[in-house]
């Protein structure tokens, strides 16, 4: 099992290219970030709530506990300091509000042609409304014509991007949208034909003429309809606002929308905290589009936990959400209504900072609290945005007044000695064993060994999964667990010792009875380190809460060696001769072993 452990970390190692565990600041540098709050009037912040966003912070780059980075505040002031990151990653992990809404789309238009569009007119709208996205663009579309069936299971979603290029609809021949209604109409014209035919020559006659009447005016009416979308060119817009559904838009909010330019990044809006109780244009993060959002039904409190993986079947990155008991309910409500309502406003806005990060399609109501976000991430990123969302938006925007990159200077030359110590430590270890208990001192330098292996290995790859990072702290609590490694060795070795004296016992009964004895020692020994490494991981911050996971960490080691390495290991020396007939280098043999009873005679250790 040990060796299995082993192997299992080692090939994370390997498979993850990761061979050297990650340093702290203090050891590998990093990046510091001053933060000024923005408030109004420039008046000072609220005590409490700046606290709280030293909490948030707090929590965004070090929610473990274990990856080094420090936030202290200074007066009015923010200081964060993370380690072997850059100056742009830390920036975006630190001074992002992290303001989530849920939004119900109720117009959107692309702020620029795509190219496709100018070559493949689009197809008239069975509404007389053109589509407000191009053919590339993820939509919900009703399907109106029996020809044409739905690709969604509910008849109602249909990506466009599944739907093959349509081209320009003839003057004579109109399609796609207009089969159900002019079809019907022409019908009812032949149908009115065939009766005319049935009546008398004069009557026939003027029926005829009004037919062909009829007939014309039709051709005529489906010519009209087909003209506006027979010849766009490139400068002409996807969309004009005319042509969007104002119906509930706040006129003010549409002057808005009329007025944003999302080609221009500046405009974009990235950092506004707008007002969830009020409608909001918005663009996309990529500036492709703009929108017209209503007011947010779920905000970013109504979250519960947030989780970034992979979904399922594809390598595709996502961001998941469960809501609490009150956002479960409102977000059911939320995506039922988006559902029932005509494209664009079948759809959900994800806005994040006062940007849309992604406005998916809700091809069905969503009940029982659960929602994915999409957005082209990848592990990095989705990592980041589910960090933020679960510990929370900032109560405070926030400016940047620096940020600076930290030398490891003068950590690297404090690693040098904190190793050189360990190193000696180690050494001191290893020589009291082998000239106090000889022989058996080999079993305590093999353990050691077992247990470093199992340390590295589990700092590399706690560093690349849950950036658990070496500072100096950390390896305090490191070189601390050579001595509590060594007194479980001795614990066992002296009850050993004890029951060969009595003189009654062979060696291979006296590992098994000396271990049933010890083995209750080492685990409330143990236990009491455990307990304390958890209370100062909890209570404490910083470098402290580090020391305290390094220690808590050795402690696990320490049982697993000696309960699947070192005991094995003894009982299985017990059966060569060398140990069980008592050698002087074994550290058994009978003047150590052997005691002076009234007799005067003295007693030795039996073999097996």
């Amino acid at each position: 099992m040990l060796l299995a452990l082993i192997l299992a970390l080692g090939g994370t190692m390997f498979l993850q290219k990761a061979y050297t565990p990650k340093l702290g600041l203090d050891l590998a540098g990093g990046t510091t970030v001053t933060l000024s709050p923005v408030t109004q009037n420039n008046a000072a912040p609220p005590d409490e709530i700046l606290d709280r966003a030293v909490n948030i912070i707090r929590d965004r780059v070090n929610g473990t506990g274990i990856s080094d980075a420090e936030v202290a505040k200074s007066g009015d002031n923010i200081i964060i300091s993370i380690p072997g990151v850059g100056q742009d990653e830390a920036i975006k992990l630190v001074a992002t509000t992290a303001e989530l809404r849920f939004r119900q789309v109720l117009a959107m238009e692309a702020t620029q042609p795509p190219a496709d569009l100018a070559t493949n007119p689009p197809t008239p709208s069975p509404s007389g409304s053109p589509s407000a996205q191009p053919s590339g663009k993820q939509s919900a579309r009703p399907s109106q014509s029996a020809a044409t069936p739905s690709a969604s299971p509910t008849g109602k979603a249909l990506s466009s991007a599944l739907l093959s290029p349509t081209t320009a609809p003839s003057a004579g021949a109109p399609r796609g949208s207009t089969e159900s209604g002019d079809g019907q109409k022409d019908g009812q014209s032949a149908q009115g034909d065939d009766q005319a035919r049935q009546q008398d020559p004069g009557e026939q006659d003027n029926g005829d003429a009004k037919a062909q009447n009829t007939r014309a005016q039709n051709t005529r009416g489906q010519n009209a309809k087909a003209t506006p979308s027979a010849s766009p060119t490139a400068s002409t817009p996807a969309i004009t606002n005319p042509n969007i559904d104002t119906t509930g838009i706040d006129p003010q909010v549409l002057e808005q929308f009329n007025k944003l330019d999302c080609a221009d990044p500046a405009n974009r809006g990235q950092g506004v905290q707008d007002d969830p109780n009020k409608q909001y244009a918005a663009c996309e993060s990529d500036g492709s589009f703009k929108y017209v959002l209503d007011v947010a039904k779920v905000v970013g409190t109504d979250i519960d936990t947030a989780s970034a993986g992979v979904r399922q079947g594809t390598t595709e990155w996502v961001v998941q959400l469960d809501f609490k008991s009150k956002g479960a309910g409102e977000w059911s409500k939320l995506t039922t209504a988006a559902y029932n309502s005509p494209e664009p406003r079948n759809k959900v806005a994800v806005v994040l900072d006062g940007v849309v990060i992604t406005a998916p399609n809700i091809i069905s109501p969503i009940p029982g609290g659960r929602a994915e976000i999409t957005g082209g991430f990848d592990q990095a990123s989705a990592t980041t945005l589910a960090d933020q969302l679960k510990y929370g938006a900032l109560p405070l925007k926030f400016n940047r007044s620096s940020v600076d990159t930290v030398s490891s200077t003068l950590g690297q030359d404090q690693l040098e000695g904190g190793l050189i110590a360990g190193l000696i430590g180690l050494v001191l270890v290893v020589i009291y064993s082998m000239l106090y208990y000889r022989g058996l001192g080999i079993v305590a330098v093999l353990s050691l060994v077992v247990a470093t292996i199992l340390t590295y290995t589990a700092v590399v790859v706690l560093g690349h999964n849950a950036n658990f990072r070496l500072s100096l702290p950390h390896i305090i609590g490191l070189v601390v667990s050579i001595g509590i490694t060594a007194d479980s060795f001795i614990v066992y070795f002296e009850r050993i010792r004890d029951e060969m004296k009595e003189g009654r016992r062979s060696l291979r009964a006296a590992v098994e009875v000396a271990w049933v004895r010890a083995r209750r020692t080492i685990l409330i020994a143990d236990a009491v380190m455990f307990i304390a490494a958890i209370v100062l991981y909890f209570l404490a911050v910083g470098g402290v809460a580090g020391f305290a996971f390094a220690m808590g960490l050795t402690t696990l080691i320490d049982i697993l060696v000696v309960f699947l390495f070192t005991k094995p290991f003894i009982a299985l020396l017990a059966r060569l001769k060398f140990f069980a007939k008592g050698h002087p280098l074994s550290g058994l043999d009978s003047e150590r072993m052997s005691e002076v009873p009234s007799t005067g005679h003295k007693t030795t250790p039996q073999e097996a």
